[in-house]
């Protein structure tokens, strides 16, 4: 990913509850929409492994109501 634009993900359709993310000088920058001015900060490699572990439902606990 190399764009300074925020991008989101196709899953949150209309919403402007979601999170964002972009490139920018060699970082992956997050954010959520409705707070724009809170931004998160990490390299691409972890943010890789976070995503292979959200891929693998490692934070599925953390989307559910008890």
């Amino acid at each position: 990913m190399n764009s300074s634009e925020w991008q989101k993900s196709s899953f949150s359709e209309a919403s402007s509850n979601c999170v964002e993310v972009r490139a920018r000088e060699g970082l992956v920058e997050l954010r959520e929409s409705d707070d724009a001015h809170v931004i998160v900060c990490t390299t691409s490699l972890k943010f890789a492994m976070f995503l292979q572990g959200a891929k693998a439902g490692e934070f599925d606990h953390l989307t559910t109501n008890p």
